[in-house]
């Protein structure tokens, strides 16, 4: 069993099917199953029970999604990943890049920690510290209000005035307001880059009529053309590094002055838009990628 994959999705979705199929191409068994059906559990030396693996440890693990849940549930299950990263276990991505991605204040955190061109963010709780960063930065211009922990355009709204902001029990009491990049439109556009083991695995513009523009939105993917493909490339790479990803989607909008921003890390992408205009299979490209970093350890363990 310690030539197995982990794959741990809460739906057994394309990604994951893609990956199962690359993954035993290159003779490994795959198992795929949700992160929450994974306990800790004294009595293997793990520590760790997983369902069908009779106490044995997985030789890597791929994060392809967690479902929602409580604070203690996505503690108890980030723990799983800590603990796996303990045992020797490779997880991609890790317990610490998910937490930064997830947590899109720590996103922006890190990549302006580093340098990296991004929209200047406001993270507060309360209404009353929400309304006071409004009154200060709306003279500026509009805000974006993103819930926090949320994916595929999901929650997100344009504020203009301080009567935009929505009611605490809306969003759980937690602001994260973001500058609104102005950009030419419509139609509206912005770039995902997807990212894997250093490597620029290839990249899409987003079309949308109106400026989400999310995949699941609507909005179509293009390929990106001309020079622009190698800022992207750089500016993608160095936000993976910063956030410590080990592949992601990394979401990048043009303003209006010509300048390149980057929005948002994801360490849980989908590459549907992604795949139907890239020539490479992502699933094989990220197999291949995590393969070839714990071969070697496989390949110097005792002969059974």
């Amino acid at each position: 069993m310690r030539d197995t994959i982990l794959i741990l999705s809460d739906r057994p979705d394309a990604q994951v099917r893609q990956l199962q199929s690359s993954f035993r191409s290159l003779g490994f068994e795959v198992l795929a199953l949700a992160l929450a059906d994974i306990g800790f559990d004294t009595r293997y030396p793990s520590g760790i029970a997983i369902p069908g693996m009779a106490g044995a440890l997985p030789a890597a693990v791929i994060v392809r999604s967690i479902s929602s849940g409580t604070f203690e549930a996505i503690t108890r299950r980030l723990g799983i990943l800590h603990a796996f990263a303990h045992l020797g276990v490779p997880v991609w991505n890790s317990a610490k890049a998910i937490e930064r991605c997830v947590d899109k204040s720590t996103t922006t955190f890190f990549l302006a920690q580093a340098g990296l061109p991004t929209p200047e963010t406001f993270a507060v709780e309360s209404l009353a510290n929400a309304r006071e960063v409004a009154e200060r930065e709306l003279a500026h211009g509009p805000l974006v209000l993103k819930p926090l922990f949320g994916s595929q355009g999901k929650g997100i709204r344009l504020v203009r005035r301080l009567d935009d902001l929505p009611s605490p029990d809306d969003i759980d009491d937690v602001y994260y307001l973001q500058r609104f990049v102005a950009h030419s439109g419509p139609p509206f556009c912005d770039y995902r880059v997807f990212t894997c083991a250093g490597e620029v695995l290839g990249m899409i513009t987003r079309r949308a009529e109106g400026w989400i523009t999310n995949i699941a939105k609507g909005a179509k993917a293009e390929p990106v053309v001309g020079p622009l493909r190698s800022k992207l490339e750089s500016l993608a790479l160095a936000a993976s590094n910063a956030i410590g990803t080990d592949f992601a989607g990394i979401d990048i909008v043009p303003a209006v002055d010509g300048r390149l921003l980057v929005l948002e890390v994801n360490s849980m992408p989908a590459w549907t838009g992604l795949q139907s205009v890239v020539p490479v299979k992502i699933a094989d490209c990220i197999a291949n990628a995590l393969a070839a970093r714990i071969m070697p350890a496989l390949n110097e363990r005792p002969a059974a």
